[in-house]
């Protein structure tokens, strides 16, 4: 038995049904913040400089795939400095003007919060060169000849941006921040971890197997482990007694069609098309999105990163390829000339017996 949703539980990206449970779940100093331990060291070090000197710290720039921590860790940064947070996101600052408004209502200390900031417009990215550096800007009133630049005073702020892709910022952007940090992906040991602390909030009891078990599906994203441990939750409390167990556990992400490496149906389908439609490859991404019925978008954004991550696609000029990893995933042996690649599964365990075709 499947579910059926347009959302995929195991997307890294934010879904509207994380909603206010995923706030509730975030840690809210860096002694809370579970993994990306050199991270936070080196933040701590940042932002304890700053306290002692009496100024507000260098503008930080977090950097990494989605559903690591950047937003938690910017309002961690907030609460630390015992400052005020401003959040918005590079979308939303389309014109200058925009930009000018939030910087004209921050007081000094405050912490801003540009989520996506490789997405804002250029003007506003232009006005935000000078705010960082000279906590001013230049407000333009009027138009052509009789155009006229008012300075405008900002006070004293840290900027902190999150982007998902830091190669698309501009270099004069990027080298305005002071403190440019990078978020890895987490251990399995390390989203037991935050599972546990989660359980604890929500009022769950969760089994330490239970735990490992949603850990290894999670992608090393915590916001896929969280969504993952709600979905487990609903099983337990409907089907079960509300203890999530080892067997509870592989039982519901069953129902929900995420497998052992965390695979969903839609992975699956990409890897199936990919070896027994084109044998292997190389095919082009639109010719493989149309295979699985999907727009090329959603599989090169949303299935191919945790493919490629885990060995089992390789990008190539010529297009996309299956690695030996992927044959052996779909229970077919690979050609003898193919790349080994794949991330490391518990052995002796079969990985497709919950989604054998019957």
């Amino acid at each position: 038995m499947t579910v059926d949703s347009d959302e995929s539980q195991v997307t890294a990206s934010y879904l509207t049904s994380d909603g206010d449970v995923e706030a509730s779940l975030r840690p809210k100093s860096l002694d809370d913040f579970i993994g990306q331990p050199r991270v936070r060291e080196q933040l701590q070090l940042v932002l304890s400089g700053a306290k002692m000197r009496g100024g507000t710290p260098d503008h930080i720039l977090l950097s990494g795939p989605p559903g690591l921590g950047k937003t938690s860790m910017a309002m961690i940064i907030a609460a630390e400095l015992n400052s005020s947070l401003r959040l918005t996101s590079g979308p939303a600052l389309e014109r200058a003007g925009d930009l000018a408004a939030m910087l004209s209502n921050l007081v000094e200390g405050d912490v801003l919060f540009i989520d996506e900031i490789h997405r804002i417009a250029r003007p506003a990215e232009e006005m935000l060169y000078l705010a960082m550096e000279d906590f001013r800007v230049d407000v333009i009133v009027g138009k052509g000849p009789g155009a006229t630049s008012i300075p405008l005073e900002v006070a004293p702020f840290t900027l902190v941006g999150a982007t998902t892709r830091s190669g698309a910022l501009t270099g004069p952007l990027r080298d305005r921040f002071g403190f440019t940090a990078h978020m890895d992906f987490y251990e399995p040991a390390e989203l037991q971890r935050i599972l546990a602390r989660s359980a604890r909030i929500l009022g769950v009891e969760l089994g330490e197997e239970a735990a490992a078990e949603i850990a290894g599906r999670s992608r090393g994203t915590p916001r896929i482990a969280n969504r993952l441990l709600r979905r487990v939750r609903d099983y337990a409390e409907v089907r079960a007694d509300g203890i999530i167990t080892r067997d509870i556990a592989r039982a519901a992400l069953a129902v929900y069609d995420v497998d052992r490496l965390g695979l969903d149906r839609l992975d699956r389908s990409v890897l199936s098309a990919l070896v027994r439609s084109f044998g292997g490859g190389p095919v082009g991404v639109s010719t493989l999105a149309v295979a699985v019925g999907e727009e090329p978008a959603t599989v090169e954004e949303v299935c191919e990163p945790f493919l490629v991550r885990a060995g089992m696609i390789a990008r190539t000029p010529r297009g996309r390829v299956a690695t030996a990893a992927a044959w052996e995933q779909l229970g077919l042996v690979p050609p003898p000339d193919l790349a080994v690649g794949g991330i490391e599964v518990r052995a002796s365990e079969p990985q497709l017996e919950l989604f054998e075709d019957r």
